[in-house]
């Protein structure tokens, strides 16, 4: 009974977690044109300050905080992860809502996928060995890289494929899809809270407010390199939240397969994507509500 019991966790965390992680990417690509991929040259400052936010200031100040708040070794590698991800879904939703620039939006989250499947697993590797040391799982860089290549870009491109020959048949039927991602969304949030509640609540205290100031400060420096580039406000309201909103589903799953072989459940390292999946909601609505009033 126990090893059946292991089985089926080690099935979930190894073959349920990155269907459910495609399954997201395909509904991300079923919103997606050729267009958006090209569309970066009509925005170039808003796309450059949108990217280097993301892929350097985000990180940097992820790894400020993890020094600040003295975060166990595998906390720290999970909150590094999360700075490595890029936008999701979510994030092009909250900036059509706010009144932003939706295809300034979808491009940055179409781009920075793309890219995410070299940078990432090249920083969590150097990420793991600085902050987990002797006791650092190895990580198979190139390996990671092709399991996120399958996970991410495959799916993007079968949903962008599906949408170019059927898009009527899409029409029909993406509200759906796009529900049913948001549900699996939360399963997955659920899951790797569940999965590691002490550790979860023992952190809490420190881990809450350290990633409510990632959040607070990703949109507020977004705002502020908007204004330092002279960009229109639509585009300062999307540079901010492609900054502060990040794909909690990918930073979940690579936090659980870089300890595949090491934990036949989601471990610690997926803990601070999970609870930043919640946190910035709570943040980034408001902001977003802001941001729609004033740019009226």
């Amino acid at each position: 009974m126990g090893a059946f019991y292991n089985l089926r966790r080690l099935m979930i965390v190894k073959v349920g977690l990155p269907l459910i992680l495609a399954f997201i990417m395909f509904s991300l690509g079923l919103g997606l044109r050729k267009k958006d991929f090209a569309r970066v040259l009509e925005y170039p400052k808003a796309f450059f300050t949108g990217v280097v936010n993301q892929l350097v200031l985000l990180p940097i100040f992820a790894f400020l905080l993890v020094k600040v708040f003295s975060f166990s070794p595998e906390l720290a590698v999970g909150v590094m992860i999360l700075s490595f991800c890029p936008g999701g879904v979510t994030s092009n939703v909250l900036a059509k809502v706010s009144n932003g620039n939706t295809p300034l939006s979808i491009s940055l989250t179409a781009i920075t996928s793309l890219v995410s499947i070299i940078t990432v697993p090249l920083f969590v590797a150097l990420s793991v060995h600085h902050f987990m040391g002797v006791d650092a799982p190895e990580v198979d860089i190139v390996g990671l890289g092709l399991t996120m290549f399958l996970i991410t870009a495959v799916p993007v491109t079968l949903g962008m494929l599906v949408t170019a020959i059927a898009p009527a048949a899409v029409a029909k039927v993406s509200k759906g899809i796009s529900r049913a991602a948001m549900i699996l969304f939360f399963i997955i949030i659920v899951a790797a809270l569940a999965s590691n509640w002490a550790v979860f609540s023992s952190n809490l205290p420190s881990l809450g407010p350290a990633l409510i100031l990632l959040n607070i400060a990703m949109l507020s420096l977004g705002l502020a390199t908007s204004r330092l580039m002279k960009l229109k406000p639509a585009d300062a309201t999307t540079v901010s939240i492609e900054s502060g909103v990040q794909n909690g589903t990918l930073g979940i799953a690579v936090g659980s397969l870089i300890a595949i072989g090491v934990t036949d459940t989601l471990p610690p390292t997926t803990v601070p994507s999970a609870v930043y999946s919640i946190i910035m909601y709570f943040i980034t609505v408001p902001f977003v509500i802001w941001r729609r009033r004033t740019q009226k």
